[in-house]
C-alpha cells in the first residue's frame, strides 16, 4: 500500500530530543516551522539552555503549547549535562540509553525511541496515537493497553530489520485511512482487522 521507507538517520541526537518535543500534539509541519525558528533565533544548544523560558516561548510559538514546550526544552537541555553531549547513546547498550533519556524530565518511551531511531537507525517502534489506534484495530496488543506495553509488545512481535518500515506505514496507515472514523471500505488490512463491522463506512 505504502511502499518500503528507508531511514536516513542524521546523527544529531539533542536536534532529535527537541524535534520530538515540539512535535507534541501538533502537526508535522507546526513542528518544522517552531524547529526552524527556535534555531534561527539561537545559535547553539547552549543559548537555548541558558535563555529565559519566556524567550524560548516566544521562538517556537508557531508550533503550538508554547508555554507548555518551553520550559521542557529548557529542562530537558539542562538535564542532559554540562556539554550536551548524546554522542555516547550510539554505543550504548539499548536499555541504558532508553533509560537514561526517560529520566531526562518530560521525556517518555515515544521521544526516546524516536531519538534512537532517526538519530541512528535503532531498532525502536514509538508508539503513538496513530500506531496505538491502528495496532489496538489489528489486534498486535490487548485492547486499551498502555503505551509502555505496546512498545514492548510491538518489539517482541516486529524483526528488528523490519521495524522502521513497520513503524512509518502504520503511522501512514492511521494518518489516511485507519483514522478515529475509519476508511475500511479501501483497507488492504481488513482481513486482519478486529473491529471491521463496527467501522465499517456505511
Amino acid at each position: 500500500m505504502y511502499g518500503r521507507p528507508v531511514n536516513v538517520p542524521h546523527r544529531e541526537p539533542v536536534d532529535e530530543l527537541v524535534r520530538t518535543i515540539l512535535s507534541q500534539a501538533t502537526s508535522d509541519g507546526n513542528r518544522d516551522r517552531a524547529f526552524a525558528s527556535l534555531v534561527e533565533r539561537f545559535p547553539d544548544w547552549e543559548e537555548v539552555r541558558d535563555a529565559p523560558v519566556d524567550e524560548i516561548e516566544e521562538a517556537i510559538r508557531s508550533g503550538g503549547l508554547s508555554r507548555q514546550k518551553a520550559p521542557r526544552i529548557k529542562q530537558v537541555l539542562e538535564g542532559i549535562g554540562p556539554d550536551l553531549d548524546l554522542d555516547w547513546l550510539e554505543g550504548a547498550d539499548r536499555d541504558e540509553a532508553i533509560d537514561f533519556l526517560t529520566s531526562l524530565p518530560g521525556v517518555g518511551r515515544k521521544t526516546a525511541a524516536c531519538v534512537q531511531v532517526f538519530t541512528w537507525d535503532h531498532p525502536e517502534i514509538p508508539v503513538d496515537v496513530h500506531v496505538k489506534r491502528v495496532g489496538e484495530r489489528l489486534g498486535l496488543f490487548r485492547p486499551k493497553a498502555s503505551f509502555e506495553e505496546a512498545h514492548d509488545e510491538l518489539l517482541r512481535l516486529v524483526d528488528p530489520e523490519d521495524s522502521y518500515e513497520f513503524h512509518m506505514n502504520l503511522i501512514r496507515h492511521g494518518r489516511e485511512r485507519c483514522r478515529p472514523t475509519p476508511r475500511c471500505g479501501d483497507c488492504a488490512l481488513i482481513r486482519m482487522c478486529r473491529f471491521p463491522d463496527r467501522w465499517a463506512e456505511r
